[in-house]
């Protein structure tokens, strides 16, 4: 595939980051260097073993944690991105409530999806 391609081919000294939490795992198996990640915004120490375990090789600990984060994976963009984040670090008490546009709140049925995410996640909102 494309990512075993270019893991293959990068110069050296070259870092291969994935920018898509939902392959970043299989991307570090393979060789990769890390992911620049949105899930990491509300889920870090989860999202750092997933990581930190992927990079290690350590098969069965990083399916475990990446296990725990698809649905945050998904449902972070149940709308556009960065809005449902921001709704869990406000629920966190991490940043203030309000928005400004041209980001919008997080709906009813997106802040019920990312709730639920959340709890999948080991986050209690």
């Amino acid at each position: 595939n494309r990512a075993k391609y270019i893991l293959a081919h990068r110069p050296d000294g070259f870092a291969v980051y994935s920018g898509d939490d939902p392959t970043a795992m299989e991307l570090c198996l393979l060789g990769g260097d890390g992911d620049i990640s949105v899930t990491a915004n509300v889920a870090p120490r989860l999202m750092a073993s997933m990581i930190e375990s992927a990079l290690a090789g350590k098969v069965e600990e990083a399916e475990a944690a990446n296990n725990q984060l698809r649905g945050l994976h998904s449902e972070l963009f149940i709308e556009p991105n960065p809005i449902p984040s921001k709704w869990v670090l406000s629920e966190m008490g991490i940043i203030r409530s309000d928005c400004r546009l041209p980001l919008v709140p997080l709906t009813d049925s997106g802040r019920t999806a990312v709730r639920e995410a959340c709890g999948m996640a080991g986050i209690n909102l």
